[in-house]
């Protein structure tokens, strides 16, 4: 070989590598970025983003960030298809991208998750040992709290495998039971959770999960059928079907199963990079000793008034479930965890109804995320918790055979409050959030009451409140955790800031979540956790009362729970 022709090579060589530099750095070249969230608008960390299309050399792979932020650049001129991923969710899709040359595209992706109006599904297969943050922490405790194009920070890509699993079908199945605590709130009932989604027709998800439990009565079940679509326009359009049948302690002693349907109807738009909207309502009716039927509408309007600040309005009617942020394997079907919210008093049921208003302004610097909120919340026939053996024959308490808990009506709570939220990302799998609250709660007026006087002695006053969280994963193990402590400065019978759904929400007292893949399982199609999710762990707030008997129960903001078991999902 001459010298002439191997630099002839060599130069044909280094033209080819640098080809990509050059179309990443050109002024036509273009770029798509946004934010994935899930249904309830929760920003998704660590979910994988693949940009598809013939105009580029090589799909691209990229990951987002604390804020659920990703972005792709020095991507050519044509038409792309943008899909996210995230375990614990079903893969989303849009389809038909046009990118100009020098543009830049705002691409906003929702996944689906358990119990709300589902957009698409979720990856849950191969290749989650290899990113630690495969699987979301998809608590509140990882929530970030600015919704907003993020222009300085872009997430590195890399060149996607051509032999990526891209099934349309995904599916979970859980195992989980509960240790008896003696009284404290935690029954050894068990509970099987499933979660069955296929994509159809490119831009839409057909869904159907569910929850049941079993233990020493009639099932619960919670099942839930669902269909989402996402139109040219950036719309998207949810409607979801929700069956519940929650057994409970009746009148003499009976066994009165709470049946309840509910339709629920949403959309979300976008309008440029200044004005986001998500609105939805859901339409309520409930058999339990007569029949009840409720209207729940919800939304929120983000005004970006920059690139690192967002001013949000907020309206809700019913308490997030926050318990369903860790995924359905945790979450139990039964009358404490899961809506509606039923109370009875003299024998007559009565509904929970809210109004929650919130107004909030959240910045961005670096790191570190900061939320300031002012709020109003007003929650007529409020459905409290108790812990003990309360009897349904005095027609004042609702017991859960389930849970060893009851259910009790208090007073009406009308109470307004201030948040502040401290955000900051200590490392790349840690996650470090603290949470300060001032507002209304309800407390008894005196010690020493019977449960029968409870809600007529019950008043509202304000309380201090503030946590701490730490979330993230361990690097070696792979074990995922939530860890919290929410302090109060005296007793109280409802939380402090009941709606809150920023990054600082979490449970009263100390409470822990952890989620750990089994080893060995790699000849499975799919993948194992184990999981262990605690709440209340030390039994705080415990304010003893005398019930009908004579014995001791308890009113708690939260009981404690001791819950773990197995997942499996493919």
């Amino acid at each position: 070989m001459t010298l002439g022709k191997l630099g002839f090579k060599l130069g044909l060589l280094g033209i080819a590598l640098a080809l990509p530099v050059l179309a990443a750095d050109r002024p036509g070249a273009a770029s798509i970025s946004g934010y994935v969230r899930s249904a309830a608008g929760v920003p998704q960390m660590g979910a994988m983003v693949e940009v598809l299309g013939s105009a580029a050399a090589h799909n691209l792979k990229v990951f987002t960030d604390e804020n659920g932020f990703y972005s792709a650049s020095g991507l050519l001129p044509g038409v792309y298809s943008v899909k996210a991923y995230s375990p614990s969710f079903l893969p989303t899709l849009r389809e038909r991208v046009g990118l100009r040359p020098g543009s830049s595209v705002l691409v906003n992706l929702k996944l689906s998750g358990l119990f709300e109006a589902v957009q698409l599904p979720s990856l849950r297969g191969g290749g989650a040992d290899d990113d630690d943050w495969k699987w979301v922490l998809r608590s509140a405790s990882n929530r970030p709290i600015l919704r907003m194009l993020e222009d300085a920070s872009l997430v590195p890509a890399v060149a996607a495998d051509s032999n990526h699993d891209k099934h349309d079908l995904k599916g979970s199945l859980s195992f989980v039971a509960g240790s008896a605590s003696g009284g404290f709130g935690s029954a050894s009932d068990m509970s099987t959770g499933f979660n069955v989604e296929r994509s159809i027709f490119s831009t839409g998800t057909v869904a159907f999960q569910g929850n049941v439990g079993y233990g020493s009565g009639s099932p619960n079940a919670v099942l839930r059928t669902s269909y989402s679509h996402t139109l040219a326009n950036g719309s998207k359009p949810e409607m979801a079907f929700t069956m519940r049948r929650l057994a409970a302690l009746g009148i003499d002693s009976h066994t009165t199963a709470l049946q309840a349907l509910a339709l629920t109807a949403s959309d979300e738009f976008s309008f440029g990079d200044v004005l986001e909207l998500r609105f939805g309502s859901e339409l309520q009716t409930i058999q339990f000793m007569g029949r009840v039927t409720a209207f729940r509408p919800f939304g929120s309007a983000d005004v970006h008034l920059s690139p690192h600040t967002v001013l949000e309005y907020r309206y809700a009617t019913s308490q997030p479930d926050r318990r369903l942020d860790k995924g359905f394997a945790s979450a139990p079907a039964d009358l404490s965890e899961s809506g509606p919210h039923m109370s009875l008093a003299g024998f007559s049921p009565a509904l929970e109804r809210a109004h929650h208003h919130e107004l909030s302004l959240s910045h961005r610097m670096g790191d570190t995320n900061i939320q300031v909120a002012m709020y109003s919340d007003r929650v007529a026939d409020p459905a409290l918790t108790g812990v003990g053996d309360a009897s349904a024959d005095s027609g004042e308490v609702l017991p859960d055979i389930y849970s060893e808990t009851f259910t009790y009506r208090g007073k009406e709570l009308d109470a307004r409050g201030m948040r502040l939220v401290l955000q900051r990302k200590l490392a790349s799998d840690l996650t470090a959030t603290l949470d300060y609250g001032y507002g209304g709660v309800l407390d008894l007026s005196q010690t020493n009451l019977a449960l029968q006087d409870a809600r007529r002695e019950s008043f509202v006053r304000d309380r201090h409140t503030a946590a701490a969280k730490f979330s993230g994963t361990l690097p070696r193990t792979k074990t995922q955790f939530i860890t919290s402590y929410r302090w109060i400065s005296g007793q109280a019978l409802t939380p402090v800031d009941m709606f809150n759904g920023s990054a600082g929400q979490s449970d009263p007292f100390l409470n822990i979540y952890l989620r750990q893949p089994i080893p060995g399982t790699g000849f499975l199609p799919g993948h194992m956790d184990a999981i262990v999710d605690v709440r209340n762990l030390l039994a705080q707030g415990y304010l003893p009362v005398l019930g009908q008997d004579g014995r001791t129960v308890y009113l708690v903001q939260s009981a404690r729970s001791i819950r773990g078991g197995v997942a499996f999902s493919f």
